[in-house]
């Protein structure tokens, strides 16, 4: 079955719904869960007062950690649970966590906080299915 699942966070409904099904997948399974959060923080280049940038960056990763703390509060079944923090363009770093920790499948929400970017760039979990090596399963 499955020995590595992959679950995106940020924090949004549907990545939660995405989780619970994760979790859940990973108990039949004995599966390891591998929970990435992605701190989208390209906006700051270009900001001109390093301390700004700094704080803001702290600010973003303590959300990751947050997203990820979720995790640990609703595992009720001892399932093994690593933690991912990662920098860049969501998709991509989805992608290069699948590569990186050889997953089987990745469990991810149809779509996240701002609907705005889905419509602008188009949805992370399109990008993700139409680039994967491994299976992608899109909760709604």
């Amino acid at each position: 079955m499955y020995k590595k699942i992959l679950v995106p966070t940020d924090g949004s409904e549907f990545a939660k719904k995405a989780q619970q099904h994760a979790m859940f997948l990973a108990k039949v399974s004995g599966a390891e869960l591998v929970a990435v959060s992605v701190t989208e923080n390209n906006f700051v280049n270009g900001l001109p007062l390093d301390d700004e940038v700094y704080q803001l960056n702290q600010i973003l990763k303590e959300r990751s950690e947050e997203n990820l703390k979720e995790f640990d509060e609703l595992n009720k079944d001892d399932l093994k649970i690593t933690h991912v923090i990662r920098e860049g363009s969501p998709a991509k770093v989805i992608l290069d966590v699948v590569n990186d920790e050889d997953i089987d499948l990745i469990v991810m929400g149809s779509s996240g906080k701002s609907g705005f970017d889905r419509f602008i760039m188009g949805s992370v979990a399109d990008k993700v299915v139409n680039s994967a090596k491994c299976a992608v399963l899109v909760v709604h």
